[in-house]
């Protein structure tokens, strides 16, 4: 043989085998690792499978062949040939075990890594707690186990528990439950670590935790907490039936490490919907609210904040009906210094004091002298301009009388189309001892309207060149336009042109209210040119 008997005191098995496919010639590893080390002589064909199919290709063939790799006796080998000239092969098995295990390991972990990241961008991707605890259980029950159960933190005596089978629906239940029949469910509910998979015994588990429809026998059972933020979002329980192989040490700790990321998911789905619950409480005190008829006078109004992801800022308007048609309406537009939460939270603060100062709103002067104080006296250092007025109807006509505290006046409508301004003026309020104001009477026609608004509507930047002033010329012209509309036509016009005029997303809050003698008079539906121009959602009073 070409390679004599080098072969024979090699370390790593050697076998020599003929053009028929016999083994002629053994190592001393090769026969330990392949043949009864107490037969003297060498079985022929005693190659594994994998081994002989490879000899057979390189006879066939003729040309030298690549490593081959294959398993013998639990152990892995590379495989490689080197023909001789009588036509034998020597092949050299290089033992890789340990090389494969490390690979095998290494996919495992990469298989996990990236099933944590699929589990944390389906998790991530929805801030809904329903929608995270559907996910985190099919997730479970199809990469982790046969089942899953998710148990939420308990709502008074009872528990939300939602049901997951591999490839199967997801369903949720809300059940009084006993958790000290499941062991470790009472220390996972609290946030204690997890009792050891072998602690739990299948057969001793209560009805509750078998999922609807799961009528196989449970073998395995993890019980893991879902830590949250400060407090646990919950416990995952991890089914595999009796026919599959027992939970792994390893497939525990990655239960572990997939229900840290589904806790951090669901506690902050639970935290965002907490404080959207809050937010949603205090915009319905902070939004303007829905402006109707009242004692026939149509108000309307717009508003829109500075930012368009915004729904508060500094400016507000109040419509404050009087208990009867023979009591005034309390009006209130007003515009805070600044804008955006910050600002909204002392038009917030304005809108409360003048509430409670409701029973004299028939004394302009005196209401704005006392929330002028209440500002003086808080922590905020911002000021604010208003305009009020006060609203009763005289058979055909509507009275109003108006007060400007260093606000923009007010705008009066006439039925020709004429445009006029309210002769009022004053100093702000927030920043000066005293509020000096001076209010004027104004009496409306059937069709004609008072437009109050704030300084957002005039200097709203755009034009040719993006810096040019909205102006309050422009806003008279189209004014002259909404002669005999109604009030909620007018707001609707002023607030769509100025929004037209932007040039940018730069811009303050625009607020507009408008006060209306309907054409049609106090009992009728507003007309304009003899057509009925009541809107739907609008209700008389």
């Amino acid at each position: 043989m070409g390679v004599g008997t080098a072969w024979s005191d090699a370390p790593c098995p050697v076998l020599v085998v003929d053009r028929g496919g016999d083994v002629v010639g053994t190592n001393e590893a090769a026969r330990s690792l392949l043949f009864d080390q107490s037969r003297e002589s060498v079985p022929a064909q005693g190659l594994p499978r994998w081994l002989a199919e490879a000899h057979s290709r390189l006879r066939t063939t003729g040309t030298p062949a690549d490593a081959v790799s294959g398993a013998v006796a639990g152990r892995t080998f590379e495989a490689h040939p080197s023909p001789e000239e009588g036509g034998d092969v020597v092949w050299w098995l290089v033992e890789n075990t340990d090389l494969r295990l490390a690979e095998q390991a290494l996919h495992g972990e990469r298989e996990r890594a990236a099933l944590l990241a699929e589990i944390s961008g389906a998790l991530l991707s929805s801030l809904n707690v329903d929608r995270c605890t559907e996910v985190t259980a099919r997730m479970a029950a199809d990469h982790l186990a046969d089942a899953a159960v998710i148990v939420a933190p308990a709502q008074g005596r009872r528990h939300a528990l939602t049901f997951a089978r591999a490839g199967g629906e997801v369903s949720q239940i809300m059940v009084p439950i006993d958790a000290g029949s499941v062991p470790g469910l009472t220390e996972a509910l609290q946030g204690f670590p997890p009792v050891p998979t072998r602690w739990i015994d299948p057969e001793d588990l209560p009805g509750w935790v078998v999922p609807p429809g799961f009528d196989r026998s449970i073998g395995s059972v993890i019980v893991t907490p879902l830590p949250g933020h400060g407090m646990p979002a919950g416990v995952l329980i991890l089914l595999r039936s009796s026919t599959h192989r027992a939970f792994t040490d390893g497939e525990e700790v990655f239960a572990r490490l997939f229900a840290a990321r589904a806790g951090a998911a669901l506690s902050a789905a639970r935290l965002y919907a907490e404080q959207a619950s809050i937010t949603a409480t205090l915009l319905r005190e902070l939004l303007p609210p829905r402006l109707e008829r009242v004692h026939g006078v149509e108000y309307a109004g717009t508003y829109r904040a500075s930012q368009d992801h915004e729904r508060v800022g500094g400016d507000f308007y109040d419509v404050h009906p009087g208990a009867d048609p023979a009591e005034e309406t309390f009006v209130i537009l007003g515009d805070v210094a600044g804008k955006g939460l910050e600002a909204a939270v002392l038009t917030g603060k304005i809108r409360s004091v003048l509430h409670a100062l409701l029973p004299l709103s028939g004394d302009h002067q005196q209401v704005l002298g006392l929330l002028n104080g209440a500002l003086l006296n808080s922590h905020h250092t911002r000021f604010a301009t208003l305009v009020l007025a006060s609203v009763r109807r005289r058979s055909r006509e509507v009275l109003l009388r108006l007060t400007s505290a260093g606000h923009l006046p007010p705008l009066i409508v006439r039925a020709d189309g004429r445009v006029e301004e309210a002769a009022t003026g004053g100093t702000l309020v927030g920043a000066l001892p005293e509020v000096q104001t001076r209010s004027v009477d104004v009496v409306l026609a059937p069709g004609e309207t008072c437009l109050l608004y704030t300084d957002g509507i005039t200097e709203a930047r755009g034009g040719p060149l993006g810096e040019e002033l909205y102006g309050e010329a422009r806003l008279r012209e189209a004014l002259r336009e909404c002669a005999r509309m109604p009030a909620e036509a007018v707001v609707e016009r002023v607030q769509m042109l100025a929004a037209q005029w932007l040039e940018s997303d730069r811009h303050d809050d625009m607020a507009t209210l408008a006060i209306t003698n309907p054409v049609g008079g106090a009992g009728a539906p507003h007309l304009v040119d003899g057509l009925e121009g009541r809107h739907p959602h609008r209700t008389g009073l």
